[in-house]
């Protein structure tokens, strides 16, 4: 199909394909030969003259990718690539959808199976609430759940630029979609009571948080307001105006948390698995690690930096990451919300961690420069409350397969209900109090694990030395 909208095209000359499938080999496709396969590639850069090598398998896995992408990095060809087969979706294969190949490109891309008649029998012709809707995974939740046809759509945000820019998007790709913007805080209770009582949302997926490390970290009384009190808050509201389904959009970060963020996010995580024995509401987590091209991830930064010349920062030479991308994330997301009974800790399988340094040597790679010589990249240190390694799961919560290969089911932990409504009077004073090492030891007494020194003692005194001009 992409050959033939090539052959209609000036700007193409279409000379060869290669293919792994040796049925087709020494075979015609609209007059183009298929000459073998991927390992012909440098012959037929260097025999015909080849300009352009266009990756056209839509179901590639990122080693493909990685395979044929690294090859014409060493040819010095220029190369393009079909969109993945979940971005292609319903649309028509021609030239126009060729583009660059991304970082998520190398790193995602991997086939996601969904249940796509669970997804939809939750979300069809329901009214769906979203906050946080106008983020990076909000915004991509909202564009998931209006391809649903639901009854209604009501996206919150307090940000008002990106709620307008989600608002403007989905309005146009979904005209048909009875959608409303709702311009508050989820810390704001009669703001968010109006939402629930006005339109009586029958599924929350809850995403509104602060999840910067550093900035909360600076921030500590702010993060425990919203991500905590927040989603208390949210919370309440959908048990009191009878939700079906609330889904917490949790992190990995909340797994022996080394920092304010993790810790607050597991702190929410706990109310939400406690509080579902309490209510008529269903109350599912997910947890997954870091999505390429959020906000205030490293892709963008690296992107600034690389743009800028350089040099690309990181913080240390062996940190890895977990890495998935928005939409693979997001659909994950739906499909735990339509297998969660209640309760559930749901573990996206974030396949194996990636070394950030490797991250930002294929970055600079692919904007077309060479690492250590164009473009540098040096070691910052790691930063207060920031690991080495993130972790999916604390020793004590075990893992347990669900029947969706991406999806593994967490041990959630009881607590007592009444003790944690106590503690949670004490972190709210501290919190409004704003002294910050009292926060610190009520977050920890709510989540032992919590290592707020740090992971050593060695750096508490940065720790609290960056946290002394909380504001």
């Amino acid at each position: 199909m992409l050959a033939r909208d090539l052959l209609h095209r000036d700007e193409y000359q279409p000379l060869a394909f290669l293919d792994d499938d040796p049925v087709k080999w020494k075979k015609e496709i609209h007059g183009i030969r298929v000459f073998g396969d991927g390992d012909r590639l440098e012959e037929m850069v260097d025999v015909l003259s080849i300009e352009l090598v266009v990756i056209a398998i839509p179901s590639a896995g990122k080693a493909v990718i990685n395979r044929y992408v690294n090859k014409c990095n060493e040819l010095g060809v220029e190369y393009k690539i079909l969109p993945s087969l979940f971005e292609m979706q319903g649309k028509t294969i021609d030239a126009d959808k060729l583009r660059a190949v991304t970082v998520e490109d190398l790193l995602g891309r991997d086939v996601i199976t969904l249940d796509t008649e669970a997804i939809t029998e939750y979300l069809h012709n329901r009214i769906v609430l979203v906050t946080g809707g106008g983020g990076s995974i909000g915004s991509e939740l909202c564009r998931q759940i209006a391809a649903q046809n639901p009854k209604q759509l009501i996206v919150f945000d307090h940000s008002e630029y990106n709620l307008y820019a989600i608002d403007h998007e989905l309005t146009e790709n979904f005209p048909d979609l009875s959608l409303i913007g709702v311009l508050g805080d989820i810390r704001n209770r009669e703001r968010a009571k109006w939402v629930f009582r006005k339109f009586t949302p029958e599924v929350v997926f809850h995403a509104a948080a602060y999840k910067h490390v550093p900035m909360v970290e600076r921030n500590p009384a702010e993060g425990v307001r919203n991500n905590i009190f927040g989603t208390i808050t949210i919370a309440q509201l959908a048990d009191q105006y009878g939700v079906d389904r609330f889904v917490l959009v949790s992190t990995d970060k909340a797994v022996n948390p080394a920092n304010v963020m993790g810790a607050t996010k597991r702190v929410a995580e706990l109310f939400c698995q406690n509080f579902n024995k309490l209510s008529g509401t269903k109350f599912i987590t997910t947890r997954f690690g870091n999505v390429l091209g959020s906000a205030g991830s490293v892709v963008p930064l690296f992107q600034k930096q690389i743009e800028a010349g350089g040099p690309v920062t990181v913080t240390h030479p062996e940190i890895t990451r977990y890495f998935m991308t928005i939409p693979e994330s997001v659909s994950l997301i739906l499909q735990a919300g339509a297998m969660g009974g209640g309760g559930e800790i749901f573990v996206l399988d974030m396949g194996e961690p990636i070394l950030i340094r490797n991250l930002a040597e294929q970055m600079i790679r692919l904007s077309g420069f060479i690492p250590g010589e164009d473009i540098k990249i040096i070691y910052t240190g790691l930063r207060p409350g920031e690991k080495l390694f993130e972790e999916i799961l604390h020793e004590s919560e075990g893992l347990q397969p669900t029947n969706h290969a991406k999806l593994l089911l967490a041990r959630s932990r009881e607590v007592s209900w009444d003790w944690l409504l106590r503690e949670l009077d004490v972190l709210k004073a501290a919190a409004v109090s704003r002294t910050v090492g009292d926060l610190k030891e009520h977050l920890k007494a709510i989540v032992p694990e919590y290592a707020w020194e740090g992971g050593g003692r060695g750096i508490e005194t940065k720790i609290k030395a960056a946290c002394a001009d909380e504001r």
